[in-house]
């Protein structure tokens, strides 16, 4: 397949590992990670999400999850031939069991959100197969730090059940970020940050396009350290 070339890192992608994409790159560069030193990405795919922050964030160290060895190769690739090689790694592991004697300040994931279902597409990727939302939140308030956060990209008819099972695990609502795909449209994604502190919830929206195929210049200016536009 064809190599994503951002500005400061590329990307080999593979039939058999879920493609670069908007939500992946919008979790990357809208979720707060200044403050993170140890980040978790869960369902790393091609390495995408780990990349953006680490260019974000220079002195972090990021640990990628996936559950696929192919995945884990491919971003095991893509994180060698990067200037951030040295504070990535890439792991096999299903992150129900995961164990690691560190917490993490900042847990990250663009997780599965379809149901199970008949698709033969982007299993692992896209159903909640192996992955579902209780699992994801459930080891996350495990392994956050004390001021640990939980950021994750879900479709925004998912927000409320999503919101309600973290506040089951104790971890509450601290940023919402609805995505509208097309200006005057209804939201599409959400982008929602948890901690274990209740705070004022910090709310934002964000559009992709001003009209079809035609970046808004809030989408521009977000990725313009990482896209390479057109003069």
């Amino acid at each position: 397949m064809k190599i994503f070339q951002f500005k400061n890192f590329s990307i080999n992608q593979s039939q058999l590992v879920f493609r670069v994409g908007t939500d992946g790159v919008l979790l990357g560069a809208l979720s707060r990670v200044e403050n993170a030193q140890k980040i978790l990405e869960v369902g790393t795919g091609t390495g995408l999400v780990a990349m953006m922050l680490a260019q974000r964030n220079v002195t972090a160290t990021i640990l990628a999850l996936d559950i696929s060895k192919d995945a884990v190769n491919l971003a095991e690739e893509n994180f060698n031939k990067s200037p951030f090689h040295e504070r990535l790694g890439a792991k096999l592991q299903d992150f129900k069991n995961f164990q690691s004697r560190n917490k993490f300040d900042l847990i990250i994931s663009n997780p599965p959100y379809f149901k199970e279902n008949s698709s033969g597409k982007d299993i692992l990727a896209r159903q909640q197969t192996e992955l579902t939302f209780e699992n994801l939140i459930e080891k996350s308030a495990e392994k956050l730090s004390k001021k640990g956060q939980l950021s994750v990209i879900i479709p925004a008819e998912s927000g409320v059940e999503f919101i309600e099972i973290c506040h089951k695990n104790k971890l509450f609502l601290s940023r919402k970020v609805q995505i509208f795909g097309i200006k005057n449209s209804s939201p599409k994604r959400l982008i929602l940050e948890f901690g274990f502190d209740q705070k004022e919830i910090l709310e934002e929206e964000f559009t992709i396009e001003k009209s079809p195929r035609v970046y808004s210049e809030e989408y521009l200016e977000l990725t313009k350290d990482f896209h390479h536009f057109p003069k």
